[in-house]
């Protein structure tokens, strides 16, 4: 280790040529550097390994048996580092065998990540991609540590520290079942409040959302009678009961089972997100993948 520290690349970088050589004035010559420079450097190099390293004969230089020793870990490590400093190689998909690992909820798998799965798999046959359940808490976390690649979150949610790219901008619509006899039309507010209610609460048990915070500006209230915790399920029961719910308009278009109408009153939206760590920011692999998902929306 002490040597190590005396050492610097350019000691190094002689060396191999000088042990490749035999000749100080040709190894200079491929080094761009003057014969004195390069004398210099084996006197150096000579100093810290303790060893002539090259001693003179008939036909130039030959190597020390110390020398010998050198020659291959020397060309294996220079190599390892000229690769470990190189330009990131370009992302070939069609040759990719990475493993990615997204964090999202069943409403950013829905509609994120189920339209890029058919396109992704033709493009990255041998890739494979883990789904992780969001936990809004941990994505700082997870992302350092390498556990998530990508998370999909609402951008007014997304915690500092990780890069953001906005997706698209959602907006909630009413839905009930096809056939729902109150939803042939749009319904008046007070219609609305007498609707039963389902709705998504992340945490769990809650009955108050951004629907309820928007009555509540003008005096009003709503029955909400049911509270989940994932959107799959309340797509199943609004399409069996005569239940209804607000919901983010990409989740339920184009299903037949659905009726959808514009709500009696405006509901903010929000911006779906997709987030990164910085560790995976300039990754070829990274951008590959944060690019293909946004072209497959």
């Amino acid at each position: 280790m002490n040597n190590l520290r005396r050492l610097d690349i350019n000691l190094l970088l002689t060396l191999d040529v000088l042990l490749a050589e035999h000749n100080v004035t040709r190894a200079a010559q491929r080094l761009n550097l003057s014969q004195p420079s390069v004398s210099v450097h084996l006197a150096k190099l000579r100093e810290i390994f303790g060893d002539p390293l090259l001693l003179p004969g008939p036909r130039g230089m030959r190597p020390t048996a110390r020398a010998d020793e050198l020659r291959e870990p020397l060309r294996r490590a220079l190599e390892a580092l000229e690769l470990a400093v190189s330009p990131a190689s370009p992302f070939d998909p069609g040759a990719a065998a990475n493993t990615w690992s997204l964090s999202a909820s069943d409403y950013g798998e829905s509609t994120v990540i189920l339209p890029a799965l058919a396109g992704l798999r033709a493009a990255a046959p041998g890739t494979r991609l883990a789904v992780l359940e969001l936990e809004p808490g941990r994505l700082v976390q997870q992302a350092e540590q390498g556990i998530i690649d990508l998370a999909l979150h609402t951008s007014e949610d997304s915690p500092p520290g990780l890069r953001r790219r906005v997706l698209f901008s959602e907006r909630y619509v009413l839905v009930g079942r096809a056939g729902h006899p109150r939803l042939q039309r749009r319904p008046s507010l007070a219609q609305f409040g007498k609707l039963e209610h389902v709705m998504v609460s992340p945490d769990g048990g809650g009955f108050h959302g951004v629907t309820d915070s928007a009555l509540g500006e003008v005096g009003l209230t709503r029955r909400v009678v049911l509270s989940v915790p994932h959107f799959l399920f309340v797509l199943s029961a609004l399409a069996t009961t005569d239940l209804v719910a607000m919901l983010p308009s990409r989740l339920v278009r184009d299903n037949p089972a659905l009726k959808v109408v514009e709500p009696p009153l405006e509901v903010p939206g929000y911006e779906m997100a997709m987030l990164w760590h910085e560790r995976c920011h300039r990754d070829p692999a990274h951008q590959w993948l944060r690019e293909f998902i946004v072209s497959s929306l």
